[in-house]
C-alpha cells in the first residue's frame, strides 16, 4: 500500500466519524467519557497517555497543551485521531473494580485475538523484550508506573480512569521473550475489542518513539 491509498484509507473513516462528532452534544459528551469541556472555547481538554490535548468542537482541531520534544499520539487521519473520535462519539467512562483483563477475556476478544497478538504482543515481545532496560526506560519517560508482574511491567493510564498493564518477561535458554497487556475491567465499556487492539498498537507505538 502506498502513501497515498494509506491516507485515502485513514481519510475515509475519519470524515464519517468527523460528520457525526459536529453534530453531537458535545456536554452530553463531556459527561459521558469523563472528559474536561469549555462551553466558552468549545474544546474538550483530553489526556492520551499523560499528554493533554485541546480538541476543539464541532470542527474537531487537536492542538497539544505543551511539546516536551518526546512524543504526540494525535496527528492528521492517524489510528489516535480516529480512535478519539470513536470515543467522544461512543464510549462510556466508568469506574473500574481494579479487575485486569486479557484482551481475550473482553467482548468479542477471542475473534480479533490472533490480529491482536500479532499487532501487539509480538510486537512488545521482539521490540523491548530483549532490552527490558529501554523499555523501563521509555515507561518512564511516558509516566507510567512500574508494577509487580512478569520480569519486568508498568502500568499505563490511557484515557482518564482507563488503564493499560504491559508486562514483559525476557528470553532464557529455552524461550523467546513473551509479553501480556492487561486492561482495567472498565475498558469494554469504553471501547470495542478491534479498537482496543489500536489502543495497544497506539501506545506501543509511543513506547518506540520515546525509546529512539
Amino acid at each position: 500500500m502506498n502513501v497515498d491509498e494509506k491516507n485515502n484509507k485513514d481519510r475515509l473513516p475519519f470524515e464519517h466519524y468527523k460528520g457525526l462528532y459536529e453534530k453531537m452534544d458535545p456536554e452530553e459528551a463531556a459527561a459521558r467519557c469523563r472528559v474536561p469541556y469549555d462551553p466558552e472555547t468549545h474544546e474538550f481538554t483530553i489526556t492520551l497517555m499523560n499528554k493533554k490535548y485541546k480538541v476543539s468542537h464541532p470542527d474537531y482541531v487537536i492542538t497539544p497543551v505543551e511539546d516536551d520534544g518526546t512524543y504526540h499520539a494525535l496527528t492528521s487521519y492517524n489510528p489516535a485521531e480516529i480512535l478519539i473520535l470513536r470515543y467522544l462519539l461512543e464510549g462510556v467512562n466508568k469506574d473500574c473494580t481494579g479487575e485486569k483483563k486479557a484482551y481475550a477475556d473482553m467482548p468479542w476478544g477471542e475473534v480479533y485475538l490472533q490480529q491482536f497478538s500479532g499487532r501487539c504482543l509480538a510486537r512488545l515481545a521482539y521490540g523491548f523484550g530483549y532490552k527490558l532496560d529501554k523499555f523501563a526506560e521509555a515507561m518512564e519517560k511516558m509516566g507510567a508506573e512500574k508494577v509487580d508482574m512478569g520480569d519486568v511491567a508498568y502500568k499505563l493510564e490511557f484515557l482518564n480512569n482507563l488503564y493499560l498493564y504491559f508486562i514483559l518477561w525476557g528470553p532464557d535458554d529455552e524461550f523467546p521473550p513473551s509479553s501480556q497487556i492487561l486492561f482495567s475491567d472498565n475498558f469494554e465499556c469504553a471501547f470495542k475489542a478491534e479498537d482496543m487492539a489500536v489502543v495497544g498498537d497506539i501506545s506501543i507505538g509511543a513506547m518506540k518513539q520515546v525509546s529512539q
